[in-house]
């Protein structure tokens, strides 16, 4: 039998060798990061909000939005998935109703991060308590049992996000490290902290000594695995540019509207071969291949 998703992550974690998970934000994009090799795939609520909602990673964004997504993803793709699951909901019933949701999806892990709604906005908000977050964390993993699969629950601690960087922490090192022993007490598996700009290799792996699981981050050296972003971005830009060539200029100048795996990618071949076969087989012309 072929292990699961959340198997499949488990065990790149566990082998020890860092890795780094592609950034994806639509089932394209996903096809895409595991043609060119990643071992995994990363879905931030960021990159997902913004690209098919046109809406600011502030919390308004819906975990049922989220989940709908990161499904669409994981189905394409044979490497496992990590979704972005903000705060998981405001209960722990939220929790742990969304935790089923996502393993259901076949999504192979989340984390689920500390810092309250409205986050990454005017507001200073500040992080749920320690006993708040280890409710959650421990919601999710009563599903993760319940559902009888595994399933990777990464616990996001945001203290070292500090205000004046637009998170809700205070930036104590005593404090990351306290929240981060009892987010695993409380059943997660990794531990999650976003970058600062005074982060260097040697800083990084001395504070992933003093946490009991395995450690990640956004571009993060030094940490187990590391989820590349921005790929949205760069998309978003391109669309803008050419758009404003096609208004200006009549025409789109720098576009590259080809490419050798483009047809491949939206399993082309598949569907035009059983095409071809219902043609034959009913009497129905058929042409060359003619790729639209």
């Amino acid at each position: 039998m072929m292990p699961g998703p959340g198997a499949k992550l488990r065990a790149l974690i566990e082998s020890g060798e860092h890795f780094v998970c592609g950034d994806v934000f639509s089932a394209i994009t996903g096809r895409i990061v595991e043609h060119v090799g990643f071992p995994a795939a990363y879905l931030g609520g960021h990159a997902c909000s913004a690209f098919h909602y046109a809406v600011p990673d502030n919390g308004v964004y819906s975990q049922v939005e989220q989940i709908e997504q990161a499904a669409r993803i994981a189905h394409v793709m044979s490497i496992p998935l990590i979704a972005d699951a903000d705060t998981l909901g405001e209960t722990v019933a939220d929790a742990y109703h969304f935790t089923r949701r996502y393993i259901q999806q076949g999504i192979a892990g989340f984390h689920v991060e500390d810092e309250r709604n409205p986050k990454h906005s005017k507001h200073v908000n500040g992080l749920w308590s320690i006993e708040d977050q280890q409710a959650r964390i421990d919601a999710a993993r009563r599903a993760q049992k319940d559902s009888g699969q595994d399933f990777v629950i990464i616990a996001r601690c945001d203290e070292l996000y500090t205000s004046e960087m637009g998170g809700g922490g205070t930036g104590s090192m005593d404090e990351a490290i306290k929240r981060g022993h009892a987010y695993v007490e409380a059943g997660a598996d990794v531990v999650f902290y976003p970058p600062r700009p005074d982060w260097v290799p040697e800083l990084v792996k001395a504070f992933g000594s003093k946490i009991p699981v395995a450690t990640m981050g956004f571009t993060l050296p030094g940490t187990a695995f590391n989820m590349a972003t921005g790929g949205w971005v760069t998309a978003a830009a391109n669309h803008l540019k050419l758009m404003r060539e096609l208004k200006e200029e009549g025409r789109m100048l720098s576009g590259n509207f080809n490419f050798p795996e483009k047809y491949e990618l939206i399993d082309h071949p598949l569907y035009d071969g059983l095409i071809e076969e219902w043609a034959e087989k009913t009497g129905r012309p058929t042409r060359p291949n003619h790729a639209p």
